[in-house]
């Protein structure tokens, strides 16, 4: 492995890491001892190499799919406009499946798309929410309360639908 696709390497495993809240003794602990801090921030500094089974382990760990750790797949685009909307995505997990499946798999593709696992919340845009509301055979601000009930998306995102469909 080349010293440069190393560091590169090792730049992701960190952005993951940190994107989680984690410091690298919070993953020693979190993995209860099988991810030893000093070996992960050698990893991430690109002083040791990783083997692809142990490249796997770790994304499994970090709970991404392994080619988002992999140098040269960028996610997400240029800079956008601040978000209205943020879906509470450990909320999501409680609703039952057969009422938020379209959802749960909607943010899990944005998710993947941006390279964002923090697991806690996920801003989307008003297109995502007028897309969502075409899935759902609702309008948008139907939709929103259905949301807002359960308990996925906060009170304030009335405004903000609102304000876009005068």
């Amino acid at each position: 492995m080349s010293s440069e696709y190393a560091k590169q390497l090792g730049a992701k495993l960190r952005a993951i890491r940190t994107q989680q809240g984690l410091s690298l003794h919070g993953v020693e602990e979190k993995s209860q001892g099988r991810w030893k801090a000093v070996v992960v921030g050698s990893y991430e500094r690109g002083d040791r190499a990783v083997t692809v089974q142990r490249l796997a382990e770790l994304a499994d760990f970090y709970g991404v799919p392994v080619q988002e750790l992999l140098p040269g797949t960028t996610p997400g685009g240029a800079a956008e406009p601040p978000p209205k909307l943020v879906l509470d995505l450990e909320r999501l997990a409680h609703v039952p499946q057969e009422k938020a499946g379209p959802l749960q798999r909607y943010a899990a593709t944005i998710q993947s798309q941006r390279g964002d696992y923090n697991g806690k919340v996920l801003s989307i845009r008003q297109d995502d929410l007028r897309t969502l509301a075409v899935i759902y055979d609702q309008s948008p601000s139907v939709l929103t309360e259905q949301l807002i009930s359960w308990g996925v998306l906060d009170a304030d995102a009335r405004r903000a639908v609102s304000h876009e469909e005068l």
